[in-house]
């Protein structure tokens, strides 16, 4: 199972290297080769990896992918891709994929910023999701925040025609860099209709960043964009 800490000076995260139960090594030992896919020198094809053919929806930093698996059971219909770095959280998802009988779930352990610069495709992912990415929130750490210019920049021609981006957060100053660094990028248009909105964040489950997020007091923003 490969991972790529990145060869830039500036990373959007740190890698903590938690302590694996049982159950998950036990997951990772039996059933990463049927979820996982590993990055080799080519871009993946994702109707092969999924072996259908079936809108995309990759969530960036899955966490202990709990979430990832509830949108999966949901929606059956769509393929569902999780990134994440943490091996822990990889094989939590495992667990959840298995107990779940889930098909329609593949997992990559990689840097998502080297993962969408150079092994997706074009025009490949219908909806990219970036539920309570770190928001870095000391001033100091703003750069490492993965909502930018350069993250933008790679997303965009891999998302298909009317893709969307749907972020979430529980910092304000956060959801407001994530607009900022949106209204500069000439090709995402916000999509601010209640219903249409409504009906992306309806798909969204509650995750465990933001429970303990609403337990501190902290407002909860939706922002969702399409590719223009």
């Amino acid at each position: 199972m490969g991972i790529t800490l990145s060869t830039r000076s500036i990373r959007t995260f740190v890698l903590r290297q938690g302590r694996l139960t049982e159950g998950q090594q036990r997951s990772l030992d039996l059933h990463w080769s049927k979820f996982g896919l590993d990055v080799g020198k080519s871009k993946f094809d994702l109707s092969s990896c999924f072996s259908r053919t079936a809108p995309v929806w990759m969530e960036i930093g899955f966490g202990n992918g709990e979430a990832l698996a509830q949108m999966a059971q949901a929606q059956p219909e769509i393929n569902f891709l999780g990134v994440e770095v943490h091996l822990p959280g990889v094989g939590h998802a495992l667990v959840e994929i298995v107990e779940r009988e889930l098909t329609n779930v593949r997992l990559i352990r990689y840097d998502a910023l080297e993962l969408l610069e150079k092994y997706i495709e074009a025009a490949s992912i219908d909806r990219l999701s970036l539920f309570f990415p770190d928001p870095w929130h000391k001033k100091r750490h703003h750069k490492r925040r993965i909502v930018n210019a350069e993250f933008l920049g790679h997303l965009y021609p891999l998302l298909a025609d009317d893709g969307i981006l749907h972020m979430a957060t529980d910092w304000h100053s956060y959801a407001h860099h994530m607009e900022q660094a949106l209204s500069l990028c000439n090709g995402f248009r916000q999509i601010v209709d209640e219903p249409q909105l409504s009906s992306i964040t309806a798909s969204r489950p509650t995750t465990k960043f933001e429970q303990r997020g609403r337990r501190l007091g902290h407002e909860v923003f939706d922002l969702a964009y399409i590719k223009a």
